[in-house]
């Protein structure tokens, strides 16, 4: 099982959830609010600033988070095992990085539109 740790505030983040839920069909991830978790493995902040997953006992953050949700989901496996390549994960992590930048950016757009 896959542990997945999100920003239930966000909605770019809720909105991403949602699909991942919808395309989690055996059920293979677990998804945790962190607007209500607790016991969480780091402080709230840090899981806040990027995303996180567990999977098989290793904790991971940004693009490694996204590939081990991505292993979880058949759809999505061949782009997750990808992303054990170093030279791909190196390349999604300077994407994740990039669009770190944009969030906020993101964030206020999505609220526009929901609102």
């Amino acid at each position: 099982m896959v542990t997945v740790w999100f920003d239930g505030a966000c909605p770019l983040c809720r909105r991403e959830i949602a699909l991942m839920k919808r395309l989690d069909r055996r059920g293979a991830i677990r998804f945790i609010n962190l607007e209500s978790a607790q016991g969480c493995p780091l402080d709230r902040a840090t899981l806040l600033a990027r995303f996180h997953a567990e999977e098989d006992g290793h904790l991971y953050e940004g693009a490694a988070a996204f590939a081990a949700m991505w292993r979880a989901i058949p759809l999505l496996r061949p782009v997750g095992l990808a992303a054990r390549n170093p030279v791909v994960l190196a390349v999604l992590q300077w994407g994740y990085g990039k669009f770190l930048r944009i969030r906020p950016f993101l964030q206020r757009l999505t609220r526009r539109l929901e609102g």
